[in-house]
């Protein structure tokens, strides 16, 4: 009897530093419970802020998501946008190039998300609402059988207390090995959830390396779906390039002349010419020419007339000052000066030689001049010195159209203002511009390309090649009249000699 009592007691201390230690082993295991809770919230949070990134809808299937993308929308409008404007217009051209490519850069991000979400969005869902949540269950359900062992091994620890203040013991006895079994039973239980709540969490943190890969996959999978995106975008800018640069309707104003000139194919800047046409039949006579300054809104009209092509110009050859002025602005708002600005240094060089030294310098550099601002200089002086022999008339002899023109045509490329540069240069441009106006045919004796049709028909010329109906010019006898001792030849003027 002692002896069995003995026994008992002795199970009964082993169980009770076997709960002790059980205490022990929950609290260490509840720190780790905190800390794959806190991955869990982490994961959770970053796939719903993923998931709200991605601009189809998640789990459709691929035809369904690509119609739903914005950029699919996108390119539907474009290439609805550009059939109705037809391929006569730019824009309506660019429109169904670009829809095109937004429509191909769509394919791509629904192939990206689709990615993204199988390798990326599924695991880290099946860790944040899956994996860690079993974990977690398991920590809850070992809690659980903890209690039921401890309340096991109470009862039992009571019984064997009954045996000694008993007077039946062998029934006590018997009742005490019930209780024991139903220890043991209880701890074994214990055991087996210890056991599969360890080797979860073992495994958890053995694949951590796994789960951090998921980022790693998102970052390469947006670099693909970037690199292809780009490779895609580089492959449609050259051709949609080509369409911007062959379309010939592009502003003159601002526009540097060679790209003018290439762009149009012509000899002459349209500005130019077509103001010149205009004054030769109206602004001769007109007092202050290039002086006086016109109306803001008539010469912000013509601007943009001669900027769309139009040939439309009528009612601008009553207002000849309205028609100088966009000449002057044409000159002004060139990118580079007419006569240029590698030769600014020369220009100012010549001006300061000796009056009998300076004609000389000044036709050395002004044949140094690029094939086309030359073409376009001389045709403009020539111009500028039929102007002056009317000056009795308009008050403008070469001295005055050189300090009202001259700063157009010759800057320096500093910075500051157009008045300070112009400042800066009016005192030498005019030394330079002066007898270059005085002396037009000893410059340029090789005449002048002046075209032999009115401005109405420059401006036919333009959108003829547009597939517009040109409009008839007038004939030669009046281009003779207004250029004086100059013979037609249908296609140049050239001094009679």
């Amino acid at each position: 009897m002692k002896k069995q009592f003995n026994r008992m007691k002795q199970l009964a201390n082993q169980t009770v530093g076997y709960a002790k230690d059980l205490f022990s082993y929950i609290l260490s295991y509840a720190q780790i419970e905190r800390r794959m809770e806190l991955v869990r919230v982490v994961s959770h949070n970053t796939h719903k802020r993923m998931v709200s990134c991605l601009q189809g809808h998640i789990g459709a299937d691929a035809e369904k998501r690509h119609k739903k993308l914005p950029l699919t929308a996108l390119s539907q409008a474009m290439v609805e946008g550009g059939n109705q404007l037809g391929e006569e217009s730019l824009i309506g051209k660019m429109m169904e190039v670009c829809g095109e490519a937004e429509n191909r850069l769509a394919s791509e991000l629904m192939q990206h998300e689709l990615q993204i979400e199988k390798d990326v969005l599924d695991p880290l869902s099946q860790l944040a609402e899956v994996d860690i949540p079993n974990i977690l269950k398991q920590r809850k359900q070992l809690a659980k059988l903890v209690l039921d062992y401890d309340s096991a091994r109470a009862r039992w620890l009571q019984a064997t207390k009954s045996i000694i203040s008993g007077t039946n013991t062998q029934a006590l006895t018997a009742k005490a090995d019930l209780l024991k079994e139903e220890v043991d039973e209880a701890m074994n239980k214990v055991e087996l959830c210890k056991d599969q709540l360890a080797a979860d969490m073992y495994s958890f943190f053995s694949k951590e390396g796994d789960y951090a890969r998921f980022f790693v996959t998102l970052l390469e999978a947006q670099a693909d779906y970037h690199r292809k995106s780009l490779t895609l975008l580089e492959g449609v800018l050259p051709t949609i390039q080509a369409q911007q640069d062959s379309w010939t309707e592009k502003p003159a104003f601002g526009t540097g002349l060679d790209e003018h000139l290439k762009r149009s194919g012509r000899e002459i800047a349209l500005p130019i010419e077509a103001c010149v046409m205009m004054l030769l039949e109206t602004g001769m006579k007109e007092e202050g020419l290039f002086r006086i300054a016109a109306g803001a809104s008539k010469l912000k009209k013509l601007k943009a007339a001669l900027d769309c092509s139009t040939s439309q110009l009528e009612e601008f050859y009553s207002d000849p000052h309205a028609v100088a002025g966009a000449l002057k602005s044409y000159l002004r708002e060139l990118p580079e000066p007419l006569m240029t600005y590698q030769l600014y240094d020369e220009w100012i060089q010549a001006s300061r030689q000796d009056p009998d030294k300076r004609l000389q310098a000044l036709w050395v550099v002004c044949d140094k001049l690029p094939k086309n601002n030359k073409t376009n200089l001389r045709y403009l002086v020539k111009f500028l010195a039929k102007l002056a022999q009317d000056s009795e008339v308009n008050k403008m002899t070469p001295s005055n159209i050189a300090i009202v023109l001259g700063p157009n045509l010759l800057w320096a490329k500093t910075e500051g203002s157009l008045a300070e540069m112009a400042a800066a240069t009016s005192v030498h441009v005019v030394a330079i511009m002066e007898p270059i106006i005085q002396h037009a045919d000893w410059f340029f004796p090789e005449g002048c390309i002046l075209t032999s049709c009115t401005v109405n028909a420059v401006m036919a010329e333009v959108l003829r090649n547009h597939q517009h109906h040109p409009l008839p010019a007038r004939n030669h006898v009046w281009l003779q009249r207004k250029l004086g001792p100059f013979k037609c030849d249908c296609v140049t003027l050239t001094p009679i000699k």
